[in-house]
């Protein structure tokens, strides 16, 4: 697709537009998935003996190509989305990814790019995506004692190894590093607060995930769940910490200081406190197809829209429906006890955490 049919598009509605879902909210984060495969096996992820040798991935022609990928998110940003991270799977594994990165960069109103990654490609990668213009990158780190990370991430890969990414994305000038961490009851709690010792005063923010009953293959048990209240007593006691507030609508994680300056924490607490009233995100697969909630059971196949050489007004009006017609708030009815999980949903590592 040339740049002057994006333009034509564009002035056949006016300037950019937010789309809304029924429950009033805005279209303004993209999270976009470029390849199912990951060098990781992590446990509440894609186990090893769910998601093994035999495992059907998507192959080359299934997935979408960056041209396609681009288009896709021109027509978002015409939409109302000023933000796209990049997900998987593992992004890194998929080969020219800051080309991906660049041409990003350049779809008018597109403010920022993030990635997610476990990091342990991070020193191959870190200069060339942050010369390509990726902005963020957020990465993923359960524990740091090898045992417990091993047993966690499927045994291929050490913590140093993790540890080497995110000092490569320092050195690579990236301002804003944020560390993952999914805390599991039995698994990982004693891991908390080395983890907070290794990066206080770094500039690096951790960030607590409780553990989501994303997908099915991890079987996911609420009494695995270690609620951010009891988190936030463990931490104040040792290192105090004060409240801050969200910096945008829609943000994810409760943000708090540590007292003594010495930087910043987040929690993400999608269980008990749910935040779907403002969740202003849509997914792509890297298939193609684009859900409307992390929790969704099926998704709209816009790589079948593309290769049936649907236009650019036909595709944005396939979004506006697609987005229009959302109602999503699964977290925030499992947490009142009126919904059940699916028997089927989609899996992490398929659509994007």
């Amino acid at each position: 697709m040339v740049e002057a049919e994006v333009l034509e598009c564009a002035q056949d509605r006016g300037e950019r537009e937010t789309l809304v879902d029924r429950l009033g909210r805005p279209l303004r984060d993209l999270r976009l998935s470029v390849t199912d495969r990951c060098n990781f096996r992590c446990r509440y992820c894609m186990p090893s003996e769910k998601v093994g040798s035999g495992f059907p991935w998507l192959k080359r022609d299934e997935q979408l190509s960056f041209d396609e990928m681009v288009r896709l998110v021109r027509l978002f940003s015409l939409a109302g989305v000023v933000k796209v991270r990049i997900t998987g799977g593992e992004p890194l594994v998929r080969p020219r990814l800051p080309e991906l990165v660049c041409r990003i960069r350049e779809v008018p109103g597109i403010e920022d790019i993030a990635m997610t990654t476990n990091g342990v490609l991070l020193p191959v990668h870190a200069h060339a995506l942050k010369q390509a213009g990726l902005n963020r990158v957020t990465i993923s780190l359960d524990a740091l004692d090898v045992s417990v990370f091993k047993a966690i991430s499927g045994g291929v890969f050490h913590p140093e190894q993790v540890l080497e990414g995110i000092q490569s994305a320092i050195e690579a000038g990236f301002s804003h590093i944020k560390v993952n961490v999914v805390v599991q009851r039995g698994v990982n709690e004693g891991e908390v607060l080395p983890i907070l010792e290794k990066f206080r005063g770094t500039g690096v923010t951790v960030r607590f995930i409780e553990y989501m009953d994303v997908g099915n293959v991890n079987e996911w048990n609420l009494n695995q769940v270690v609620p951010s209240a009891e988190l936030m007593e463990t931490i104040h006691a040792v290192y105090p910490i004060i409240p801050m507030g969200r910096r945008y609508p829609g943000e994810v994680a409760g943000r708090y200081r540590f007292a003594d300056g010495q930087g910043e924490i987040g929690f993400v607490s999608s269980i008990t406190q749910p935040f779907c009233k403002p969740c202003n995100r849509a997914r792509l697969s890297a298939d193609g197809k684009l859900f409307t909630c992390l929790f969704a059971v099926s998704g709209t196949d816009f790589r079948a829209l593309l290769r049936n050489n649907l236009s650019d007004n036909e595709l944005f009006e396939h979004i506006r429906a697609t987005w229009g017609e959302r109602t999503d708030q699964y977290s925030q009815l499992r947490r009142a006890n009126a919904v059940r999980s699916p028997d089927e949903k989609v899996e992490m590592f398929y659509i994007g955490g």
